[in-house]
């Protein structure tokens, strides 16, 4: 999975493992996280046999496995990182996310301003721990309004085209229908095609005024499926954050090693050579 959980053979190793046992439970406990749109957090995929197979003189293509995509729920401690994710936005991504061109110091100011005890905010990281995606499903401070939940996502350009917005607003959904929100709330410039996308995709009603659009979601009752997809997804997030975090110790560690033993062998290389111009003199 290139930019999602990349890195050391082990650590590919094990989150496949991880996979596999997600993909076991899910059967075991006798549904499917692929069924719903807004359940989808994390896809799998059930082996076909021959027999369930329409009948058809062509032969039948073998489903492709789906991948899961590891996000994380994120607290206080990575503003900074928040930060730095939407300041290296360009003037346009800013536009498309904000619905202006934020500034910097608007930027500073909006992550400031995040409550995470009330609101939730969701990561993707890569292998270095840079955040690459991230949501932010933000609960009215209003009581009047409090079944109701915006949300909003921003990308990085080089994490695009892999399907981070869908599944962030999926997992962001899963959130929302525990918390017993009743609409997840969308609003967009018109022109931001591919957040609309997803809204479509994911079954809201789309309202456009003019150069900006509207998309409510009705979402169902909270159940223990819903539970589990978020218990799941938690549980996926967590282990792929500690499995880059200690491959990227490791290559610190190594790339530490090879600094102290090229040092090492230039102090050898530099005292046989003392020795040897002692030797000739």
């Amino acid at each position: 999975m290139p930019g999602v959980s990349g890195g050391a053979n082990g650590e590919g190793c094990f989150l496949c493992t991880l996979q596999q046992s997600v993909a076991f439970g899910v059967r075991t406990l006798g549904f499917s996280l692929s069924s719903s749109p807004i359940m989808t957090g994390m896809e799998t995929i059930t082996p076909t046999r021959e027999h369930d197979a329409p009948v058809t003189s062509q032969p039948v293509a073998p489903r492709k496995p789906s991948v899961i995509v590891p996000i994380r729920e994120i607290g206080p401690r990575y503003r900074e990182q928040i930060a730095r994710h939407l300041l290296s936005l360009d003037k346009r991504d800013r536009y498309l996310r904000f619905g202006y061109p934020a500034s910097d110091e608007q930027i500073h100011h909006y992550v400031d301003g995040i409550d995470f005890e009330r609101d939730r905010v969701l990561g993707i990281f890569d292998r270095e721990l840079e955040l690459v995606a991230m949501a932010h499903l933000a609960h009215p401070a209003s009581k009047s309004a409090e079944e109701l939940a915006e949300f909003g996502v921003s990308v990085l350009p080089r994490a695009r085209q892999r399907g981070y917005g869908t599944r962030l607003f999926e997992r962001a959904a899963i959130h929302a229908v525990n918390a017993g929100i009743k609409t997840l709330y969308i609003h967009a410039l018109s022109e931001n095609i591919a957040m609309l996308r997803i809204a479509r995709s994911a079954g809201a009603v789309l309202e456009r005024n003019g150069s900006e659009s509207e998309a409510r979601l009705m979402l169902p009752e909270a159940s223990f499926r819903s539970r589990v997809d978020e218990l799941l997804g938690n549980q996926i997030g967590r282990a792929d954050w500690l499995l880059k975090a200690n491959a990227s110790m490791t290559r610190e560690l190594l790339t530490t090693m090879q600094e102290v033993h090229a040092s090492m062998q230039d102090m050898r290389e530099g005292a046989q050579s003392n020795r040897y111009e002692s030797g000739c003199s």
